[in-house]
């Protein structure tokens, strides 16, 4: 049983060695740790109060970005709205410039060809002219006695003349 009920002796020196240490602590320890925890709990709600004061700013910019966002896609759209109508006056006018410059073309091809085309009616004529003149004058130098003569000699020209 006397492990159990400690000795008077053994209570007095354990209460008097926890009252020294217990005075020790309130007048040394508690101060300090009583401080840190202020300290803490000053820190925490400062931390929580920034971070309060951060979400309403983040809740103020996403709010500030999507009106942005906003404008930004209306922005876009005009742009392309514009571009899609430049591109089309573009088109348009290259259309309209192709369509006259080949027309120009047109006039003047059909001018060429019509002037190449009297050039060489005018050489046929020529070259006509020169042969009728060059059987005229083999007619005239050759004195044949008939008229059948005559007209066989201008059927063989004439056929000399064709196969040229």
């Amino acid at each position: 049983m006397n492990l159990l009920t400690p000795g008077f002796g053994l209570l007095v020196w354990t209460l008097l060695a926890f009252l020294v240490v217990f005075f020790l602590l309130k007048k040394y320890a508690w101060p300090a740790i009583i401080k840190g925890l202020t300290e803490r709990e000053q820190g925490i709600a400062e931390a929580l109060a920034t971070a309060e004061k951060v979400k309403a700013e983040m809740a103020l910019l996403k709010n500030e970005n999507e009106a942005l966002l906003a404008k930004a896609r209306e922005e876009r759209a005009q742009l392309l709205k514009e571009a899609r109508e430049t591109r089309d006056k573009i088109v348009n006018e290259a259309k309209d410039q192709a369509k006259a410059e080949a027309n120009k073309i047109m006039v003047e091809a059909t001018a060429a060809i019509n002037q190449q085309k009297m050039a060489a009616l005018t050489d046929v004529k020529n070259q006509v002219g020169n042969l009728v003149i060059e059987v005229s004058e083999k007619v005239l130098r050759r004195e044949l006695g008939n008229r059948a003569e005559q007209e066989a000699y201008i059927n063989k020209l004439a056929e000399v003349v064709k196969l040229n």
